[in-house]
């Protein structure tokens, strides 16, 4: 059973434009503070300004410590200045349908049941029949950074991303019902030309519908935001914001790597690599993305390379051994690179909202020696994972599009 219930106190867009100008990129999608400080910039009312208040600044070169006393004073300043703004409005006990269109899949909108999930129901060891079903580890200092966001806005700002099997397709049902029935209170276009709309569900009755249908769901899979969710229960809160998808409409892109060869050289990197994997020269590419799992792109020295495991360089049956981030850690950061630790700092992750081009600029340009070209995982693993009550590896799963900061945010001083 899945607890859905709406936010007690809601703050929303009062139109398209001002979701428009208010909503932003959830914190963890971006490479750099640069990245971050441009585009707020260009949009200064968006919600970075309290999720990364370390670069609400006039200056980068003046950015404040992430995390700090300084920066979360200042992202508690900013939230009370949204709440006042004329571009929001606040709602008591609000669901919404919330859908996402990507220009990749025009024709596959995602539809999803946003509220409050329940932290008591997060699948923990000392939870361990939990309906919430986290897809990774959770690590101390970053669940702690959120909760001390939540602690210095008393609000949640991001929502996460939960997905559900929906075997009856009643939910998908209701929630087409509710986005064909009527125009949608706003939408927005992100950077990336996704498409987002919001339905705002007020109505008692249409609530109970929705909420039912979720306590008919066994389980719901973290897809996006492990911390956050995280940093609601460390706090002692009942619930965390949140969005239930289908995991039918969940997409996926690659979560790639770049990093130096720590002293190795290509041909003895190469040469190493063939132990575990069958190494493949694709002569002539200018860029390279694998097109199923179990297949591994390296870029070095000029060159792409095409790396397929062996049959004994995994157990298949492990689901999360299965996963070609864990394939690649072991067999290639750790055995050859001498890096065991995934949160190795020389390690570089690039999310799916990066193309192959990129990759190979960066390794051209002499900020890295190698780079790691990844498949996609798919829903069906990820799920497996979860159903075997592993974890994914770190960094492994991109889910996109993803879920937009600042279309509903929940306000905690009841």
């Amino acid at each position: 059973m899945v607890t859905l219930r709406p936010v007690t106190r809601a703050l929303v867009p009062v139109h398209s434009q001002a979701a428009q100008r208010v909503s932003s990129p959830n914190y963890d999608e971006f490479q750099s503070d640069k990245e971050i400080w441009d585009l707020l910039q260009a949009k200064p009312e968006n919600v970075l300004r309290i999720t990364m208040a370390h670069c609400h600044v006039e200056d980068l070169a003046s950015a404040l410590t992430e995390g700090g006393e300084e920066a979360l004073a200042h992202s508690g300043e900013q939230m009370r200045d949204l709440v006042t703004s004329p571009l929001m409005k606040e709602l008591q006990e609000l669901l919404w349908v919330y859908e996402i269109t990507s220009p990749k899949r025009p024709d596959e909108p995602q539809l999803g049941v946003g509220g409050y999930a329940a932290t008591s129901e997060i699948r923990t060891e000392q939870t361990p029949n939990g309906a919430i079903i986290r897809n990774e580890g959770v690590r101390p200092e970053k669940a702690q950074g959120r909760a001390n966001l939540i602690d210095a806005t008393s609000a949640y700002v991001g929502m996460v991303n939960l997905g559900v099997k929906d075997e009856s397709g009643e939910l998908l049902i209701a929630l087409s019902g509710t986005a064909s029935s009527r125009d949608c209170d706003y939408e927005v276009v992100d950077e990336a030309d996704n498409r987002h709309r919001v339905w705002l569900v007020t109505e008692s009755e249409e609530q109970q519908k929705l909420i039912d249908l979720l306590a008919a769901e066994p389980a719901a899979y973290v897809a996006d935001g492990n911390h956050r969710s995280a940093a609601a229960a460390s706090l002692g809160k009942d619930h965390f914001l949140t969005v239930f998808f289908l995991n039918s409409q969940l997409g996926l892109e690659p979560y790639n790597r770049l990093l130096s060869l720590n002293g190795v050289s290509p041909e003895v990197f190469l040469e190493q690599a063939a132990e575990n994997f069958e190494v493949n020269e694709l002569v002539g590419a200018a860029t390279y993305r694998p097109d199923v799992v179990n297949k591994v792109g390296v870029y070095i020295a000029g060159k792409w390379y095409e790396l397929l495991p062996k049959a004994d360089s995994f157990d298949p049956d492990n689901a999360a051994e299965s996963i070609d981030a864990e394939i690649v850690q072991r067999h290639i950061f750790d055995r050859i690179l001498g890096m065991p630790d995934n949160r190795d700092k020389r390690i570089n992750y690039v999310g799916g909202n990066k193309t192959s081009d990129y990759l190979v600029e960066r390794v051209n340009n002499g900020d890295f020696d190698l780079a790691i070209s990844l498949a996609p995982v798919t829903m069906e693993q990820f799920v497996k994972v979860c159903d075997q009550n592993r974890f994914m590896p770190p960094k492994s799963t991109w889910f996109d599009p993803k879920v937009r900061s600042g279309l509903v945010i929940a306000m905690l001083d009841e």
